[in-house]
C-alpha cells in the first residue's frame, strides 16, 4: 500500500452523509424542494445558446481554425463504431444523440442520478463495457486512461467507505454517442458521472476533449478492494510548486484570496460563465517559473492521446502571452488551495473541497475536483462545428 500523501489524513469526518429521498445513483426518483429548484436552474441554462467561457460574454473568433491536425483520429472512431455495433437495438436507442443535442450540456459531478443519460455501464454485459473502455483507451494517453479508470475505482471505494452504494460504485457513468462514428463528418461521445466527465469531438483529424472533468474523494485509497490507489497528486504537487516558487511580490499578484470557493467555478452548467483574466501573467513569471506552469498545463492537457495533446500544446503555446496564473487559498506546507490557469484558449481550474461524503466541512486535500474548458465557444467542439456547418452552406452556395 502507497503512503498517504501530505495532507490526506482528516480527523474530522464521519461516514453520515445527505439523504435524497426517492433517488438513487441507478434511476430518478421524484424531484423535490432544493433538488427540484437546481435541476430547474439547470435546464434553465440550456436555453442560452453556448458562447463558452469568456471575459467578457463575447467568444473571440478565429481561435481555432478549421482544418488538419496531422494526428489520426481513426483509433477512436472504430472504437466507437466498434461498440454501436455491438449493442441491442434497445440500448443503442439509449446511447445514440443526435450530433446537437442539448445532451451535450447535461452533465453533472452530482452522485446522484438527476439529469443522466445515455446507457449506465453498470448495465452492460461484459463485452459491450469493453467496448466503452476501449472507447476511453483510444481517446486517452495511457497514463489518462489510468487515471480516469481509478477514479471510478475510488468511485467504487467510496461505496464501501460509505454503504452507499446506491450513490457511488465503479460503474455508475453514462455513456453516450453524439452522431455516427464517421472518418470526415463530426461526431462525439461522452461519459458522465461522480467524478469523472468526458467529452469529445471528433472532426476529421481534429477532436476537442472538453469540458473534462476529473475528481476524487477520496484520493487515496486505504482500505478496501483497491487499497493503494492514487490520483490527482501530480495536479497537486505541481500547482504547489509553482506557488512556492513566486517571489513575495508576485505572490501579492498571483494571490486573490485566502477563502477558496466551495467548487471549481466553471463546472457543470456553467457553460456560458463570464471570467476575467486574473493573477500574474506568463511574461512576468522566470524561464523557470514559466517552464514549471508549461508542465503543470501538460498534466492535464497529458490525459488525451500523445499526439492530440501535443497539437493542444502547441495551441496553448501560441496564446502564453495571454495566460494568466491565480491561486486562492494558503501556501503553507500542508495548505488547502484553488489554483486555475487562464487563457484565451484553455481554462484549467483545481480546488480542495470539503467533504461531500464523509461530511467533514473544510476543505481537505482527500477531496479535489479539477476541470478543463476550451473556452471562447469550442468546448463540445462547437466553434470547429459552426465551421463545419459554414463551409457546408457556402459550399452549396457555390453549386448553385
Amino acid at each position: 500500500m502507497s503512503a498517504i500523501p501530505d495532507g490526506q489524513r482528516n480527523d474530522d469526518e464521519s461516514t453520515a452523509r445527505p439523504s435524497y429521498p426517492g433517488l438513487d445513483g441507478r434511476k430518478r426518483g421524484t424531484l423535490v424542494g432544493p433538488l427540484a429548484a437546481m435541476v430547474a436552474g439547470w435546464e434553465q441554462s440550456l436555453r442560452s445558446p453556448l458562447t463558452g467561457v469568456t471575459a467578457d460574454g463575447t467568444a473571440e473568433l478565429g481561435l481555432f481554425p478549421l482544418g488538419s491536425a496531422g494526428a489520426p483520429t481513426s483509433p477512436i472512431t472504430k472504437a466507437a463504431a466498434d461498440l454501436v455495433a455491438s449493442l441491442d437495438p434497445t440500448t443503442r436507442a439509449e446511447v445514440e444523440r443526435p450530433l446537437d443535442s442539448d445532451d451535450w450540456r447535461r452533465w453533472s459531478n452530482f452522485a446522484p442520478n438527476l439529469v443522466r443519460h445515455g446507457a449506465l455501464l453498470e448495465g452492460l454485459p461484459d463485452v459491450q463495457r469493453e467496448h466503452a473502455l476501449e472507447l476511453m483507451r483510444q481517446t486517452l494517453s495511457a497514463a489518462g486512461f489510468e487515471t480516469a479508470r481509478n477514479i471510478m475505482r475510488l468511485n467504487h471505494t467510496l461505496a464501501e467507505m460509505t454503504g452507499h452504494g446506491d450513490d457511488y460504485g465503479e460503474w455508475l457513468y453514462w455513456l453516450s454517442i453524439f452522431g455516427t462514428p464517421s472518418p470526415d463528418r463530426p461526431w462525439g461521445w461522452q461519459i458522465d458521472g461522480h467524478h469523472l466527465v468526458l467529452n469529445t469531438f471528433v472532426l476529421g483529424d481534429q477532436i476537442v476533449t472538453t469540458p473534462m472533468f476529473w475528481g476524487s474523494e477520496p484520493t487515496v485509497a486505504t482500505t478496501g478492494t483497491h487499497a493503494g490507489t492514487v490520483v490527482l497528486q501530480e495536479e497537486q504537487r505541481q500547482g504547489y510548486a509553482l506557488l512556492q516558487s513566486l517571489t513575495a511580490a508576485q505572490r501579492s499578484v498571483a494571490v486573490l484570496s485566502d477563502e477558496l470557493p466551495s467548487e471549481v467555478i466553471a463546472g457543470s452548467f456553467r457553460d456560458n460563465f463570464e471570467m476575467r483574466y486574473e493573477g500574474i501573467a506568463f511574461g512576468d513569471l522566470t524561464a523557470d517559473q514559466q517552464a514549471l506552469l508549461r508542465r503543470l498545463v501538460e498534466v492535464y492537457i497529458g490525459r488525451i492521446r500523445p499526439d492530440h495533446a501535443a497539437v493542444k500544446m502547441a495551441e496553448i503555446d501560441q496564446h502564453l502571452e495571454r495566460t494568466f496564473f491565480a491561486w486562492i487559498g494558503g501556501t503553507g506546507i500542508d495548505a488547502v488551495f484553488y489554483y486555475r490557469i487562464h487563457s484565451p484558449v484553455v481554462l484549467i481550474e483545481f480546488d480542495h473541497l470539503p467533504g461531500i461524503a464523509f461530511m467533514n466541512t473544510h476543505p481537505t486535500r482527500r477531496h479535489i475536483h479539477t476541470v478543463v474548458r476550451t473556452p471562447n465557444g469550442n468546448d463540445y467542439g462547437q466553434d470547429l462545428l459552426r465551421q463545419h456547418y459554414e463551409q457546408a452552406h457556402q459550399t452549396r452556395t457555390d453549386r448553385s
